[in-house]
C-alpha cells in the first residue's frame, strides 16, 4: 500500500502533484464508495484521502489507501491534512520512523491530533 523511498518523500524538489490521482479519478472513487459505506451528503461534504498521505508513501491511486474524508464535524479532513504535514516534517527532519509515522496514521490520527496541540 505504501512505499519507503525517503530520498523521493524528503526531497525538497519532490511534490505530491507528481504522483497524485486525476480528480475524475478520485472524485468516480468517491461517489463508488459513498454508495458502497451508505455516506449521506453531498460528494462535497467529503475529500477523496489517502488514508497513508502520499508525502508518507502512500500508493495513489490504490482504492485500499483511499477513502472518502468528511470536513465536518471537526476535526476533519483538514485537520487531517495538518496532521500529515507534520509527520511528514518529522520523518524528513529524522526525529520518527517512515513506517511508525504511517502506522500513527492509519491507527489513530486524531491522537497525534491532539499530541500537535499540547
Amino acid at each position: 500500500m505504501c512505499s519507503s523511498d525517503l530520498e523521493t518523500i524528503c526531497n525538497p524538489e519532490w511534490h505530491t502533484g507528481y504522483i497524485r490521482p486525476s480528480v475524475s479519478y478520485t472524485s468516480h472513487l468517491k461517489l463508488q464508495q459513498m454508495r458502497e459505506f451508505g455516506l449521506k451528503g453531498e460528494p462535497g461534504d467529503y475529500e477523496e484521502d489517502h488514508l497513508i498521505s502520499l508525502e508518507l508513501g502512500g500508493h495513489p491511486t490504490d482504492p485500499k489507501n483511499l477513502w472518502p474524508e468528511p470536513f465536518e464535524p471537526r476535526p476533519g479532513a483538514r485537520e487531517k491534512d495538518e496532521v500529515e504535514n507534520y509527520l511528514h516534517r518529522r520523518v524528513c527532519e529524522g526525529s520518527i520512523r517512515l513506517g511508525d509515522a504511517q502506522r500513527a496514521i492509519v491507527s489513530d490520527w486524531y491522537r497525534v491530533y491532539l499530541q500537535m496541540q499540547q
